[in-house]
């Protein structure tokens, strides 16, 4: 693994224009937000369209009032998935920097380390000062890995779809004048520093695939196929919390998010969130043209 890393050129220049572009862009958060202290009620605090009662009945049965408290809560929800996902990708990456596999990238890692603590941590300050706790994370998406060779890679391909979940609403929300300037900022600086995330990611992913496949069998790719495919469900599950409806005043919050899950616009939305990102795994060969086109036609 580590010569492939070493040698791949692509990787090398990428790597360097990424530090490069982390000094440039440095900032310190603990400064940079100027955090109200509180926000207003009766608003959005995610833009409509990513709400999860969007598009459907459930929507349609709900007052404005509590269409607003239920965005209030999702974002919430949303904020703490991003601690919980950001956790799991700094014990992962932090157990591979300086280790004879990651020579080559390790400079990188401590800038994405050092960025996404930070994250990690104007993430809290949000659940925290705005809606009083971090929801707890979410069971699940995290067994163990088939097969062992592929730890690394899937490991990696797991960080990349949260990066690109998450990023997907960061890029709305950004731009959304209908939300609160702290919320749009919020949004705003963490999709600056993905970006980088995201493009080393795709190419590091590629890399390791790149080396997996020498020595894989056709029913290892299979199983690592499968693996992503359950992990970008579990993900874009996690987004429906029975909790969050509990929290915005919803009755049976458990048959809500049953009928959500089960709702038409549940496909569409999902493809709308990993439309980037299924296209990149299907290009790659970690998902099959086949994968494509069952996703494409039950969105």
């Amino acid at each position: 693994m580590s010569r492939l890393i070493d040698e791949s050129e692509r990787l090398k220049s990428i790597l360097e224009r990424l530090n490069e572009k982390s000094i440039e862009d440095y900032y310190n958060p603990y400064r940079v937000f100027e955090w109200p202290d509180e926000l207003p009620g009766e608003m959005w605090w995610m833009t409509p369209e990513l709400t999860t009662t969007h598009g459907t009945p459930v929507a349609d049965e709900l007052p404005a009032e509590q269409l607003y408290a239920l965005s209030r809560y999702e974002s919430v929800n949303f904020y703490s998935l991003n601690v919980h996902g950001i956790r799991e990708l700094l014990i992962e990456v932090t157990k591979r920097i300086h280790t004879a596999d990651f020579r080559t990238p390790s400079e990188f890692f401590h800038h994405f380390i050092g960025e996404e603590n930070e994250h990690m941590w104007f993430f809290a300050e949000f659940c925290l000062r705005y809606g009083g706790k971090i929801y707890t994370q979410p069971r699940g998406g995290a067994e163990t890995i088939p097969p062992s060779n592929a730890e690394s890679l899937l490991v990696f391909c797991r960080i990349l779809i949260f990066e690109e979940l998450v990023d997907h609403f960061n890029s709305k929300m950004a731009l959304d004048r209908d939300l609160h300037e702290t919320i749009r900022q919020v949004n705003r600086i963490h999709h600056q520093d993905e970006s980088r995330h995201i493009a080393f990611g795709r190419e590091l992913v590629s890399v390791l695939f790149d080396d997996f496949k020498k020595t894989a069998t056709e029913e290892e790719i299979s199983q690592v196929s499968d693996y992503l495919k359950r992990y970008m469900a579990f993900s874009f599950e996690s987004l429906y919390s029975p909790q969050v409806y509990r929290d915005a005043g919803i009755k049976n919050p458990l048959e809500v998010r049953r009928r959500l899950l089960s709702d038409p616009r549940r496909k569409e939305f999902e493809q709308q969130v990993f439309r980037k990102t299924f296209s990149f795994l299907t290009k790659t060969g970690l998902l099959g043209d086949r994968d494509l086109s069952s996703f494409s036609a039950s969105n």
